[in-house]
């Protein structure tokens, strides 16, 4: 069976590195440390199965990044889980009506990341 491909945007990599650890050897990854070169990737051709998103970035941010992908008829349907901090409810609410799949809150429970990424994938 062929392996679920994730591109992975933390502007950390350790968290890159992180999630490659948590989610282990049953999916392949693509890291980037921003979401525009994220995109460039995916503009070339490169295709997904989800998109793993950190929401606070340097140089875009999570709804940005969301609204950008949602308005490209090729990218539209990818799935995007965002992971962030920033603890604030409205912040997710805005991210979930405008179309990620799930918020999910840094630090991260391994096993947590796991299900979840397994849920929207299925």
């Amino acid at each position: 069976m062929k392996k679920k491909k994730i591109l992975v945007i933390d502007d950390k990599e350790a968290i890159g590195k992180l999630i490659a650890l948590c989610l282990g050897a049953e999916y392949e990854f693509q890291y980037f440390s921003n979401a525009l070169a994220g995109i460039n990737w995916l503009n070339a051709g490169n295709t997904v199965d989800l998109i793993l998103s950190d929401y606070t970035m340097p140089e875009m941010n999570g709804y940005d990044f969301l609204v950008m992908l949602k308005q490209n008829e090729f990218l539209k349907n990818i799935p995007v889980v965002f992971l962030s901090g920033e603890d604030s409810s409205s912040t997710r609410i805005k991210i979930l009506e405008s179309g990620a799949e799930d918020f999910i809150l840094k630090p991260f429970n391994p096993l947590e990341l796991k299900i979840r990424i397994k849920k929207v994938l299925k």
